[in-house]
């Protein structure tokens, strides 16, 4: 390769794993992580998509990508995963979690408990299993942990109990790794997105009751007029990685100014006079 290229190249020859790597916010990381020279492990449940995205990277370079079927659920999944990635490519410098499930709008009242302990499992436990048992890895290179959260940790969201739960308990996961981990060189930080435009943003418009509006306040609520894009989630990744080296316990807002100016919320009640 080109010296010229190499020394241009922000993750050359770095091992990333990725969860939920074939689309959405992971499906970006993978792409920005090889184009800049990274050598990354992606994980799962989707073989089809998976193997198709692996392709078409690989293809592009100069970095490159391995596609890991996995259900993050399970635990034994996630060791195998760890362990390919480790015999692939022999080495662990970031770990990317980013796995999990926005449920459609509900209340409480028809959320059950064991809804709620689903989606911890889901959403929480599998990022405790992947950061547990990558440790000895990353501890060898000083490497990092990148556990993706939300914006709505911070500032609640409607019909969203169990997903916001699962997101704000994330945060205070990394909060205490970080401060574990930091005798041994290993980072661990968050990100929070907010309205990235996603396969699963698509898909949770399409299920509520006025998807047009949904997307417009979607896009409305940040203070550029758009949604994020995958890309730019991943370069935020890459930046936490590569080079906020003296960054550790805190969380990015990948928000779009979102949650400045207050927000938008008179439509939720009825509208009153200060004075009365």
């Amino acid at each position: 390769m080109d010296v010229n290229l190499t020394c241009n190249l922000r993750y050359h020859n770095k091992v990333a794993l990725v969860t939920g790597g074939s689309k959405g916010i992971g499906e970006g990381t993978v792409r920005v992580f090889v184009r800049n020279g990274a050598k990354v492990a992606f994980c799962a449940r989707g073989e089809e998509a998976g193997k198709k995205l692996e392709s078409e990277v690989n293809q592009l370079g100069p970095g490159e990508c391995f596609f890991i079927k996995c259900d993050v659920q399970k635990e034994d999944d996630i060791k195998r995963t760890i362990q390919s990635t480790i015999d692939k490519f022999g080495q662990l410098d970031c770990l990317i979690n980013n796995a999990g499930w926005h449920p459609p709008e509900q209340v409480i009242d028809d959320i059950s408990v064991d809804d709620l302990k689903s989606l911890l499992n889901f959403n929480l436990i599998n990022y405790f299993a992947f950061a547990k048992y990558s440790l000895p890895h990353l501890r060898k290179t000083k490497g990092n942990i990148i556990n993706m959260s939300s914006l709505v940790a911070k500032l609640g969201q409607s019909h969203a109990i169990p997903y916001v739960c699962t997101k704000g308990a994330i945060d205070a996961f990394s909060r205490a790794l970080a401060i574990d981990e930091a005798k041994h060189g290993v980072r661990v930080n968050t990100v929070s997105p907010g309205n990235i435009w996603t396969p699963l943003w698509d898909s949770l418009a399409r299920q509520s009751s006025n998807p047009e509006a949904m997307v417009e306040g979607g896009r409305d609520a940040q203070l550029n007029g758009r949604f994020g894009s995958i890309e730019e989630s991943g370069q935020v990744c890459l930046f936490l990685a590569a080079e906020a080296t003296f960054t550790t316990g805190i969380d990015f807002l990948l928000s779009g100014g979102a949650e400045l100016n207050y927000g938008r919320k008179s439509q939720m009640v009825e509208r009153t006079n200060i004075y009365d």
